[in-house]
């Protein structure tokens, strides 16, 4: 897979700007606040319709501008497709795929994917559990694209009961169908969170292994916090149903939805022992970029190809022999690396000098 160019109006730093990329490793140069991450964004989102750092799209708008337009060519082996999107103040996003409006917005997978190394990954391994579920989440939709609309039926699902829930006029038949559509929603975002883990985990020793120099035992570990059997999508959808009813009276006084599988919790372990209270700040980090290049490597089975990798001021956190091993144990793929300081970077590419607004 890779990006052929990708032409900026007004999104972020960018005021106006075409950027023609090579097709191997292209590194962006320069101080921070130069722009270098906002260039990665907009290839992450050309790509998946949302921003890697988990902002509203109002929020890519450039602070003097109503609107922001992406446009760019990415080709796969499914062939080319010219992608068009617009980001406005006032107006529904508007996506076109090669002139057409797609019948769904995860058309636009089938044509590329993106995985991005961030420096804020280690978090969804020393932090809380939200972050942890959003790794399996995100790998599920780069996986399958049809889990990014069952994972909103689940968000929609839970916002109504819990609408349901703050009014006060709780009566008993309106629960009963949200419970029923929480349910069914819950199980199936459950049943895509198992599949995600165990593709994870079929790269995620060796990965790990290749980055930290030896074999360490790494588990991934998803269960929910309430009790439900993944084994089956029926029997999970029938285990939350109950188990919402036997928390009613709980959610009825937090008015909210305690149980769920946005509340599971989980977890991910080196060694037999727990990352995120046992290991040492090394292993996180290391862990982190495990984790990721296992995405990587299970996208590449899936998709048939690799997807396009971003590595975001990556490299300037690792020790030298990490970076190098990182560096090696990458595809050949095109690969956008942001960094202040190319000494950093063991990987031999295109240099981009990035300044305010400009790419040369």
């Amino acid at each position: 897979m890779r990006l052929g160019w990708i032409d900026l109006l007004h999104f972020r730093s960018y005021d106006r700007m075409r950027f023609e990329p090579a097709d191997g490793v292209n590194v962006l140069v320069g101080p921070n606040g130069a722009g270098k991450t906002n260039l990665l964004e907009s290839i992450g989102y050309l790509a998946t319709l949302r921003s890697f750092r988990g902002v509203a799209d109002e929020v890519l708008i450039a602070d003097d501008a109503d609107e922001a337009v992406l446009r760019g060519e990415v080709t796969s082996q499914r062939g080319s497709a010219l992608v068009e999107l617009e980001i406005s103040r006032s107006r529904r996003r508007r996506v076109l795929i090669n002139g057409s409006k797609p019948g769904r917005t995860t058309d636009l997978r089938s044509y590329v994917r993106v995985v991005a190394f961030l420096p804020d990954d280690i978090d969804m391994v020393k932090r809380g559990p939200a972050l942890r579920r959003g790794l399996f989440d995100d790998a599920a939709v780069q996986l399958w694209p049809a889990a990014a609309a069952e994972q909103r039926d689940y968000e929609r699902a839970v916002a109504q009961r819990n609408a349901l829930l703050r009014s006060g006029r709780v009566d008993r038949f309106t629960l009963q169908v949200w419970n029923d559509r929480v349910a069914h929603a819950g199980a199936k975002l459950m049943q895509r969170r198992r599949a995600a883990a165990e593709a994870l985990m079929r790269h995620a020793p060796a990965t790990y292994a290749a980055i930290a120099g030896r074999e360490t035992p790494v588990e991934l570990e998803y269960r929910s916090t309430w009790g439900g059997d993944l084994s089956d999508e029926d029997d999970t959808a029938d285990l939350l149903a109950e188990a919402l009813e036997a928390s009613e009276g709980v959610d009825r006084e937090r008015r909210q939805t305690t149980v769920g599988p946005h509340r599971d919790e989980p977890r991910f372990l080196v060694a037999g022992r727990g990352a995120r209270d046992s290991a040492s700040q090394g292993e996180q980090r290391t862990l982190a970029l495990s984790l990721r290049l296992a995405e990587l490597r299970a996208v590449a089975e899936v998709a048939g190809e690799p997807p396009i990798l971003l590595l975001d001021d990556v490299f300037s956190e690792l020790d030298a022999g990490r970076a190098k091993a990182l560096a090696a144990a990458l595809p050949g793929t095109q690969t956008f690396v942001t960094t202040a300081r190319v000494e950093d970077v063991p990987l031999e590419g295109r240099r981009w000098d990035v300044t305010s607004g400009k790419v040369d």
